[in-house]
């Protein structure tokens, strides 16, 4: 089967938009297709998923087959050799037509996968990269726990104690996305508890581990169908050859993670918004009140304008950011400028979104309330996405700390 990927993105050593920061045709060819496929494919599932908070079986293979995975790995390895901002790309147009999805989507290429390939040795890339790349495993993050959210880090208390050739995992994590369907999870530890933050280590477990399991699936209020759950770790067993890097630097896996994780955020909400410019144009035209269509309403092209220029605004960030992010070496995440940079992106777009999606329900009026509509679905999104991988205030504090240093 062709790749589109393969065959259209951009080498990962150029890490560059076309000129007047638009796409180039290449990139722009790439997001069409991607558009295409999740449209055709991705959108039918959406009303389902909502509804019920069900995960279409199968969905990461197709994903697999068309090599929609593993964007940012290279060849060599079973993925793609994109760069991130072919990734953010390919995002964005998931985004558009199946929210749920697109977070699944993340958990898997970014923050698992994409971590286990920059840090992990060859014999954990050969064990577990090629399945995450076809789909075959589906892959996740665990970091945060029942009392550890903004302080992930220093208030952590599941421990990793050694014991020969194993580690023996104790603790919780809670809202994890893709927990409940995962096969390999990146998970945190603290090997080393009286170093705080410092004495953290990185673990992949595997869905079969002794001691492992599911506590429960958590029901949320948007992005519905993607399975988030409450995971345990009751004596959990994990080979220590599946310690990713050495034993208490996780931090620096975090560290460089999270400003990834915070630039790959940002195409989530150009996509959500995206669709809810169309849904508000469409309505406009086609809803008739006082004898004429809405539209023709000032107060309404007021806000459809307004729309527009916040979701304009957020796709020139974001492209910016992904490849400025994409470009970074590892080690060179977690400070300086590319920390503040990925910290305004993702508060500037995640604002924006709500601030789209409130005018949005706003122009589609007592239709845009009821939960069947689209429009409210993708309303119901937006929360998340100012909460996920530090909220809008401990983004600001990034930033600031940044700044002022």
């Amino acid at each position: 089967m062709q790749n589109p990927i393969k065959e259209n993105s951009t080498n990962s050593s150029n890490h560059q938009i076309g000129p007047g920061f638009s796409l180039t045709p290449e990139q722009q060819e790439i997001l069409d297709g991607v558009d295409r496929f999740a449209k055709r494919e991705l959108y039918p599932l959406a009303r389902r998923m909502d509804d019920e908070e069900w995960w279409p079986e199968g969905i990461m293979r197709r994903f697999g087959e068309l090599g929609y995975l593993g964007i940012t790995i290279p060849e060599s390895h079973g993925g793609q050799g994109a760069d991130l901002l072919t990734s953010g790309l390919v995002l964005q147009a998931i985004s558009r037509w199946n929210g749920a999805i697109s977070l699944a989507w993340i958990a898997h290429d970014n923050l698992c996968l994409n971590n286990l390939f920059h840090h992990g040795n060859e014999d954990q890339r050969q064990r577990f990269v090629p399945k995450l790349c076809s789909g075959e495993f589906i892959g996740a993050l665990g970091l945060t726990e029942p009392g550890a959210g903004s302080d992930a880090l220093g208030s952590m208390t599941t421990t990793a104690r050694r014991e020969g050739d194993n580690y023996i995992l104790n603790g919780r994590k809670i809202y994890i996305t893709n927990g409940s369907i995962a096969d390999v999870l990146l998970i945190y530890a603290k090997t080393s508890p009286e170093k705080g933050p410092h004495g953290i280590s990185a673990f992949l477990v595997e869905k079969d581990f002794p001691g492992f399991g599911v506590a429960q699936k958590l029901v949320k209020m948007g992005f519905r169908g993607s399975q988030t759950a409450e995971l345990v770790f009751d004596n959990c067993v994990v080979p220590a050859r599946n310690r990713l890097g050495a034993e208490n630097e996780g931090l620096k896996i975090v560290m460089s993670g999270l400003d990834l994780e915070r630039s790959m955020i940002s195409p989530i909400c150009l996509g959500i918004c995206e669709r809810a410019l169309t849904l508000s144009i469409e309505y406009a035209k086609t809803r008739k009140q006082f004898g004429k269509p809405i539209a023709a309403f000032q107060h309404i092209q007021g806000k459809i304008a307004e729309i527009y220029a916040l979701t304009e605004s957020m796709r020139a960030l974001t492209y910016r950011v992904l490849a400025e992010a994409g470009a970074m070496t590892t080690g060179e995440q977690g400070r300086g400028s590319i920390h503040a940079l990925t910290a305004a992106s993702v508060m500037m777009a995640a604002n924006g979104m709500n601030r789209v999606l409130d005018e949005a329900v706003q122009i589609h009026g007592g239709s845009g309330y009821i939960w069947e509509s689209e429009i409210n679905r993708l309303f119901r999104c937006t929360k998340l996405l100012e909460i996920g991988a530090g909220t809008t205030e401990v983004r600001k504090m990034i930033i600031a700390g940044e700044l002022l240093r």
